[in-house]
């Protein structure tokens, strides 16, 4: 199997912004520029416009939305509010047990968590038959 050598062409920041002018200032279109300069790549000079331009000449998004799409949106910006603040509640709650577990442990120097589902004996430790 043969591999293809490649050649990464790397422009520099001043050559990427005279191309930029032109097409800003002269009305120059991106194909015509990619032409001149040789650039390949479809979106190389988009993403130049996107860096050094002043966004004019890029596509815009523009959002129309219902008053019933805007009154839901802050429907449930509300309840991601509410549910963060409910999270971290538990979160406090969680290390607050934590820590009282932790303290138990060093006062009575034993596991807590461990022995938890386990009854305290009595006697022996055996258990009886049929229990």
């Amino acid at each position: 199997m043969r591999f293809r050598s490649r050649t990464v062409i790397r422009y520099s920041i001043s050559f990427k912004q005279k191309v930029v002018n032109e097409i800003e200032q002269e009305g120059l279109s991106i194909g015509a520029a990619a032409r001149r300069y040789g650039i390949g790549g479809g979106s190389t000079i988009q993403k130049w416009l996107q860096d050094f331009g002043k966004n004019q000449l890029l596509n815009k998004v523009i959002r129309v939305e219902t008053r019933g799409e805007k009154d839901r949106l802050r429907e449930l910006e509300e309840e991601n509010r509410k549910l963060k603040i409910a999270l971290a509640e538990k979160t406090m709650q969680k290390d607050v047990l934590e820590t009282i577990i932790d303290l138990v442990n060093e006062h009575y120097q034993t596991d807590v968590k461990k022995n938890l589902g386990q009854k305290a004996s009595k006697g022996s430790g055996r258990k009886k038959p049929g229990r």
